[in-house]
């Protein structure tokens, strides 16, 4: 899902720069937004309420229209986001920091996804001279391929922590995510670190061992639904419709009817897998289909501190910019006000507000 963000966005990043200064300054209420968003199981539910009429009737409600637009591309569609191209867009809390944020582009989320409970994974390879290789300490040593400064990084990065080394014992390769289960299967490749539905597929070679996966390191690999927060200013329906639209799907999905099982086919099919597939996938994606948990977790003292992970990450990779002096550059503020980093430099917000409403029955 994550594809290397650092060279493919320096011109989007320069041009957001320009483009969001302009939308700051002209930023006004509008009728008609554009959302992106690319295939991953957490986010297929948004696609899905645009299929099944839901999202239509949520923007009627509000005299709004919202297009959405499938990027093939995942990081593209963050490329496009950044530059101006859309008003939202779906993505991990990680590249909401280094990318929108970082270049300028002042960003809130204003739903919780999910977050990857299994669904991103180290893997080695088992064969050949390579047989005997099957704990994630094995990994010493080896080429890893992954898409560079992503969440696989990050995921490889807590990963090696946990057996006490360090990225400087292993070598990266940058891989594409379209390209990485077809790399897997090459004599070169002997571990990988990625994500569903690439971990699926990977896995059904019988030379495959997971040794790590993001079940170890619950809610620091977030998905969320962000608007570019000028435009949610002035356009508060907008939150309203995409929050309620999405928290009604969310309550399809949870309920054991026909009506879950035709959404969860639907969403499996838009995926290209099928319901069984997808099914295996949402076992290991936490969903957060309840508004009031998702409002109460992004104020958390827990998403503070995953959240200061993160950025240390991305302040030691170097994704907060080339002038970011400390890890402090980007400030990111959370519902109770408190802000990590900058005051003065805040382009990552979370914002419960639309969740709170539909907790309470107010949207």
């Amino acid at each position: 899902m994550w594809s290397f963000v650092k060279k493919l966005t320096i011109a989007a990043l320069g041009a957001a720069l320009l483009i969001s200064t302009v939308q700051g300054a002209e930023a006004a209420e509008k009728k008609a937004f554009k959302i992106a968003w690319s295939i991953y199981v957490g986010y297929m539910p948004l696609p899905y309420a645009a299929e099944s009429g839901i999202l239509k009737k949520w923007a009627d409600k509000y005299g709004i229209t919202i297009e959405l637009t499938q990027i093939n591309d995942y990081v593209e569609s963050l490329n496009q986001y950044t530059a101006g191209g859309f008003d939202g867009v779906l993505i991990t809390n990680m590249d909401t920091l280094s990318i929108p944020a970082a270049g300028g582009v002042d960003t809130s989320a204003i739903a919780m996804v999910d977050y990857s409970n299994g669904n991103d994974a180290v893997i080695l390879k088992s064969v050949g001279i390579a047989a005997h290789k099957k704990t994630l300490a094995d990994i010493k040593g080896q080429k890893v391929n992954l898409v560079s400064l992503s969440v696989s990084q990050y995921l490889l990065a807590r990963a090696l922590e946990s057996v006490n080394l360090t990225e400087a014992d292993i070598s990266l390769v940058n891989t594409s995510d379209a390209d990485m289960v077809a790399a897997f299967g090459t004599s070169d490749v002997t571990a990988v670190a990625t994500w569903n539905p690439e971990v699926s597929e990977i896995l059904k070679s019988r030379n495959a061992q997971k040794v790590y996966d993001s079940s170890q390191i619950p809610g620091q690999i977030q998905d969320l639904l962000v608007v570019n927060t000028a435009t949610l200013k002035d356009n508060p329906k907008l939150g309203k419709a995409l929050v309620g639209a999405w928290l009604e799907v969310m309550a399809i999905m949870q309920g054991n009817g026909p009506a879950s099982e035709a959404a969860l086919t639907q969403m499996a099919k838009d995926s290209g897998t099928d319901l069984e597939g997808l099914k295996g996938q949402l076992k290991t994606t936490r969903l957060y289909p309840d508004a009031t948990e998702a409002a109460s977790f992004m104020a958390s003292k827990e998403n503070i501190q995953i959240t200061d992970l993160v950025r240390k990450f991305c302040f030691a990779h170097g994704l907060l910019g080339e002038g970011a002096k400390s890890v402090d550059a980007v400030g990111i503020q959370f519902p109770n006000g408190e802000v990590l980093g900058d005051t003065k430099n805040v382009k990552f917000r979370y914002n419960a507000e639309f969740e709170k409403m539909a907790a309470d029955h107010k949207l």
